[in-house]
C-alpha cells in the first residue's frame, strides 16, 4: 500500500467514512477512461466530454449526477496526440528502449470537481478513490499530463503537489503556476501569461505605433495582463488611451459602452486579451457602428481565427495578428489521426461517442429498430477529410511535447541511476524522483525542437507571430510572418524578427495604417514635443526650437543646444559654425567712423595752427590762449581715441581704450571748466590788488586742469593695476557670430571712472550756464554754455543707446558718442572764433574791442541808474 503524506488544510476535516460511502450521486459510477498497461503509467487528463450538473445544491438534497452535455473535437484530438506520442516513444530504438510506456487517459470534463476526482482516481488507483490509499498494485505512476485550462490544472497542482507528483500541463498559462512554493511538481510546455503578455506589446513597438486601446478580460488574468501590457508599451514610449475591461458575463449595456468609446476613439491599434466567447459580443456590436480600419493584436492566434468567420467582420478586423508559442510539431500525427479506427482500440471508451458527435451517426445497438434518416456509424469512416478548423493553429498535437519531456526524464534518471548506484530498475521508482530529473531536461524533439524548462517550471520558448491573411475567395487564412524571441533582449525590448519573403507585404497592408494610430502628429526636426497637460504623453504639441538650440530628429522631447561654437539653422535643425565679427576699418561702418574721427583730428589741428598764427590778436589772446592750445589738443586726441575701438581688440588696445578715453575727456572738459571759471571770476574782480585777480593768472587755469586730470589718471591707475581690461568672446549677443570685444574687468572702477568725467562735465556745464549771461565782447560763456550742452546730451543719449546694443554695434555707439561730443566742443567753441579770425578780421583789432567796450560801459551806467546791476566795472584779461 502506498501512503503518502496529507494535507490537513484540504483533508483533515474529512473523516473516512466521507470518502469510502457511495459516490454515486456525485459521479456516474462507472466513468469513461482509456488504458493501456506497460511498464510505466504515464497519466492525461483532458477535457474530451463537457460534464454539467442539472441544478445548484441547496443542501437539502443531494446533487444530481454529473451527465455528459457534448464532445469536445479538439480534447479527443489532444487525447489522441497523447496515444501517438507514447506509441513512438515504445517504438523508438534509442529512448527507453527496455521500458515500454503506458497510460491512463481520464477525462475532467472541464469541470473542476471532474479534474479532481478524476486526478484521485488516477493516484489511489480506484473508480471511488479514498485519499492516501491504493489498494492496487500494478506498473509504477510517473507523471500526469494535464490539464487544458488553467482553473483544472491550478486544482489538480494543490493535490498533486502535496505528493511531489510531476504533472505538466500543455495548455494552462496562469502566472501563479510558476509559484514553485505553491505549486512544487508543476510544469507546463508553454510560457506563461506574464511571458506571453509581455511579448504582444513587442510587436506594436516593432511597428512604432504609439496610441493603442486595450481590451481585456474582467477578472483577474484581464487584469493582471492589461497592467504588464501597459507597463511594457508605456516603458517604450506607447499611450493607451483606453483601457476597456469586458465583463464575464453578457452585459448589453457595458458591451454598448465599450463600443461607443472604441466608436469615438482616436487609436487605430486595439491589444486583445480575451476569449473567444468575450470576443465576440463586441466584434458583433462594432459591425453594426461606423468603426473600420482597425489593427488588432491578439496573444492568442485561435479565437482570432474563429472570430474570422463571423460574417462581414472583415470590415471590422482589416488587419489581424495573433501569437502562438512556437512549439514542436508531431511528425506523422495527421496520418495517425486518418487511420483511426473505433475497432482497433476497444479499449477507448471515448471513441465512440467522438465518433458519432463527428460523423453525425449512430452506433447499431442490439434490438433497437431503425429510426428512417438515421445514419448509422460503420467505424470504417476517416478523419482525413475531417480536419479540425484552423489546423495551423488550433494545435491539436500539445500533448505530444509533453509526454516528450517525461520520456526523457525517465531516461535521464535511470541512466543517471545506474551511474550512482541509486535506481537500478525502473520499475522501482516513486514518483517524486522524477521530478528533478523532469525539471532539468533538455532534449530536442523528432522535429528540432529544442525542450527545457526554467526555474519556474515553464518551458523556455519563442512565439511565433501570425497574421490573418483573405484569400481572393474571401477566406482568411493564417501566415507566419515572423517570430519574437523572449530570450533574445535589449534592456525590456525582446527581439522581433519579420521574414524576408513577407516582411514587405506584410508591412505594406499594415503601416499605411501606422500614421492615424497616434495621438499627435510627428514633430518634423526643428521642432520638439510639449507635452499637454491631462493628457497622456503621446499627446503634444510642436514648439519649434528656440534660437541656439536644435533638433536633428523628429519627435524629439526636447532641443539640444547647440556647442558655443555653433549657433542653429534658420530650419532649426542642425548647427553651423559661428563666425568671429568685430567693427573693422575694412567694412563700411569702421571705415566711415574712421574717416570722421581723422577728419575732427585735422580740423582740431587745423584750428590749432590758425590760433598759433593769429596767437597775438585779440580773439585768440582772450580768456587764456593756453587753455585754447591745451583744450585743442585734448580734442584731437579725443577724435583719435575712437581709432583704438576699431580693428580687432588686443591686450593693447584693451588697455587703452577706455583710459585714454577718460583722460583724454577729462583734460578737454577740465580746460572748459577753467576757462569758464576764467570768465567768471573776471566779472568778481572790484579793484586793483583784489586777492581774485591771483586766481585769474595762467598758472591758476593750468592748475584746475592738472588736478582734474591727475584724478582721473589716478583712478585709471588703480583699474589697470587691480583688474584690467582684456580681450573677450561674447557668445551671446548675437546668435550667428562671437563678437570679440574688450571686458571692462572691474565693473565697479570702471563706472568710477565714468562718473568722474560725468561729475566734471555736469558741473562745468553748470558753471557755464549760470554764466551765460555775463556780458563779453566775444560771447565766451555763451559759446561755452552751449558746447556743454552738446556734449552732455550725447553722453545722456549714450547711455541707453550702449545699454541697449549688442555686439559689435555697442563699440560703434560709444565710437559715435565720442565723435559727436568731440565735435560739439570744438565747434560750439572755436568754430565763431574761426568765422571772427578768417572772415570777420576787422572784429578781430584792438580799435573793435575798445568801441565793444565804450559800448559795454555805456550800458552798465544805464543799469546803474536802474539799480538793476552791481557797480564793479568788469575787466577783461587778455593773456
Amino acid at each position: 500500500m502506498w501512503l503518502c503524506t496529507l494535507l490537513p488544510v484540504l483533508f483533515g476535516c474529512l473523516s473516512g467514512s466521507a470518502f469510502s460511502a457511495p459516490r454515486s450521486w456525485l459521479l456516474p459510477r462507472q466513468r469513461p477512461h482509456f488504458d493501456r498497461p506497460g511498464d510505466v503509467i504515464v497519466g492525461g487528463s483532458f477535457s474530451i466530454f463537457y460534464l454539467s450538473i442539472g441544478n445548484l445544491s441547496d443542501f437539502t438534497a443531494p446533487p444530481s449526477e454529473l451527465v455528459a452535455s457534448g464532445v469536445s473535437n479538439w480534447g479527443y484530438r489532444v487525447a489522441q496526440s497523447f496515444v501517438f506520442a507514447i506509441e513512438e516513444i515504445n517504438r523508438s530504438a534509442h529512448l527507453l528502449p527496455n521500458v515500454t510506456l503506458g497510460f491512463s487517459i481520464r477525462n475532467s470534463g472541464d469541470t473542476v470537481h471532474g479534474a479532481l476526482h478524476e486526478t484521485m482516481s488516477f493516484l489511489t488507483r480506484q473508480q471511488e478513490p479514498i485519499p492516501n490509499y491504493t489498494c492496487q498494485h500494478g506498473s509504477p505512476q510517473a507523471a500526469l499530463v494535464g490539464d487544458t485550462r488553467s482553473s483544472l490544472s491550478v486544482s489538480m497542482a494543490r493535490l498533486l503537489g502535496l505528493y511531489k507528483f510531476p504533472q505538466v500541463s500543455y495548455g494552462s498559462s496562469l502566472p501563479i503556476l510558476s509559484d514553485k512554493i505553491q505549486f512544487p511538481s508543476f510544469m507546463r510546455t508553454l510560457s506563461s501569461d506574464f511571458t506571453s503578455c509581455r511579448a504582444v506589446p513587442q510587436l506594436i513597438i516593432h511597428f512604432q505605433w504609439s496610441w493603442v486601446i486595450i481590451l481585456a478580460h474582467d477578472d483577474d488574468f484581464g487584469q493582471q495582463a492589461s497592467s504588464l501590457a501597459t507597463q511594457e508599451l508605456s516603458t517604450a514610449g506607447v499611450c493607451i488611451e483606453y483601457t476597456l475591461h469586458v465583463p464575464s458575463h453578457e452585459s448589453l449595456g457595458k458591451i454598448e459602452e465599450i463600443v461607443q468609446m472604441m466608436q469615438k476613439s482616436t487609436a487605430r491599434v486595439v491589444l486583445v486579451f480575451l476569449s473567444n466567447s468575450n470576443f465576440q459580443p463586441i466584434l458583433y456590436g462594432l459591425l453594426d457602428v461606423a468603426v473600420s480600419g482597425q489593427v488588432w493584436v491578439s496573444k492568442d492566434t485561435l479565437h482570432m481565427g474563429l472570430a474570422l468567420n463571423i460574417p462581414g467582420i472583415s470590415r471590422v478586423l482589416h488587419s489581424t495578428f495573433g501569437l502562438l508559442h512556437h512549439s514542436s510539431r508531431a511528425i506523422g500525427f495527421p496520418e495517425f489521426l486518418a487511420h483511426l479506427r473505433p475497432s482497433q482500440t476497444p479499449e477507448d471508451m471515448f471513441i465512440k461517442k467522438f465518433w458519432e458527435f463527428t460523423f453525425d451517426c449512430t452506433w447499431p445497438h442490439q434490438g433497437s429498430t431503425m429510426t428512417e434518416g438515421v445514419q448509422l456509424c460503420s467505424g470504417n469512416e476517416s478523419l482525413k477529410n475531417q480536419q479540425y478548423a484552423l489546423p495551423e493553429v488550433s494545435k491539436i498535437d500539445v500533448a505530444y511535447t509533453a509526454v516528450y519531456s517525461i520520456a526523457h526524464a525517465l531516461q535521464d534518471m535511470i541512466t543517471h541511476g545506474h551511474q550512482h548506484g541509486k535506481v537500478t530498475d525502473s520499475q522501482d521508482f516513486q514518483p517524486w524522483q522524477l521530478l528533478p530529473a523532469l525539471r532539468k531536461v533538455h532534449f530536442k524533439t523528432p522535429d528540432g525542437i529544442k525542450i527545457m524548462f526554467d526555474a519556474n517550471g515553464d518551458l523556455v520558448t519563442k512565439f511565433d507571430i501570425f497574421q490573418w491573411q483573405k484569400t481572393p475567395e474571401g477566406i482568411f487564412h493564417s501566415v507566419p510572418v515572423g517570430m519574437i524571441d523572449p530570450q533574445i533582449s535589449s534592456g525590456n525590448k525582446m527581439m522581433v524578427h519579420l521574414k524576408e519573403d513577407v516582411q514587405v507585404r506584410c508591412l505594406t497592408a499594415v503601416i499605411s495604417l501606422v500614421p492615424s494610430s497616434v495621438c499627435s502628429e510627428s514633430c518634423l526636426p526643428g521642432f520638439s514635443q510639449v507635452p499637454r497637460l491631462g493628457v497622456p504623453h503621446c499627446c503634444f504639441d510642436c514648439s519649434p526650437c528656440p534660437e541656439g538650440q536644435f533638433a536633428d530628429q523628429r519627435d524629439m522631447k526636447s532641443c539640444l543646444l547647440c556647442p558655443k561654437e555653433q549657433y542653429s539653422s534658420d530650419m532649426r535643425d542642425h548647427c553651423l559654425p559661428r563666425t568671429e565679427i568685430f567693427l573693422a576699418f575694412e567694412e563700411p561702418l569702421g571705415f566711415m567712423l574712421a574717416l570722421v574721427a581723422l577728419f575732427l583730428s585735422g580740423l582740431a589741428v587745423l584750428v590749432l595752427g590758425v590760433f598759433l598764427k593769429h596767437r597775438d590778436s585779440p580773439v585768440v589772446r582772450a580768456n587764456n590762449r593756453s587753455l585754447s592750445y591745451l583744450l585743442l589738443l585734448s580734442l584731437c586726441l579725443c577724435a583719435l581715441c575712437a581709432l583704438l575701438f576699431l580693428g580687432r581688440p588686443s591686450v593693447l588696445t584693451c588697455l587703452l581704450r577706455q583710459t585714454t578715453f577718460a583722460v583724454v575727456f577729462t583734460v578737454a572738459v577740465s580746460s572748459v571748466l577753467a576757462k569758464t571759471l576764467t570768465v567768471v571770476l573776471a566779472f568778481r574782480v572790484t579793484r586793483p590788488g583784489d586777492r581774485i585777480r591771483v586766481c585769474l593768472s595762467p598758472g591758476a587755469s593750468t592748475s584746475v586742469v592738472l588736478i582734474a586730470s591727475f584724478m582721473q589718471v589716478i583712478l585709471c591707475g588703480v583699474w589697470l593695476a587691480t583688474s584690467p581690461p582684456f580681450p573677450d568672446r561674447d557668445m551671446v549677443s548675437e546668435p550667428q557670430h562671437i563678437v570679440i570685444q574688450c571686458q571692462e574687468g572691474s565693473g565697479t572702477i570702471f563706472f568710477c571712472v565714468l562718473g568722474y568725467l560725468g561729475f566734471m562735465a555736469v558741473g562745468t556745464f553748470s558753471v557755464a550756464f549760470l554764466a551765460r549771461g555775463l556780458p563779453d565782447v566775444f560771447n565766451e560763456t555763451k559759446f561755452l554754455t552751449f558746447s556743454m550742452l552738446l556734449f552732455c546730451s550725447v553722453w545722456i543719449a549714450f547711455l541707453p543707446l550702449y545699454h541697449s546694443a549688442r555686439g559689435k554695434s555697442t563699440v560703434a555707439v560709444e565710437i559715435f558718442s565720442i565723435l559727436a561730443s568731440t565735435a560739439g566742443l570744438l565747434g560750439g567753441i572755436f568754430i565763431p572764433k574761426c568765422y571772427i579770425i578768417l572772415l570777420k578780421p576787422g572784429r578781430n583789432t584792438a580799435a573793435w574791442l575798445r568801441q565793444g567796450h565804450q559800448a559795454h560801459q555805456e550800458r552798465q551806467s544805464e543799469m546803474l541808474q536802474r539799480r538793476c546791476v552791481p557797480r564793479s566795472t568788469p575787466q577783461i584779461f587778455m593773456t
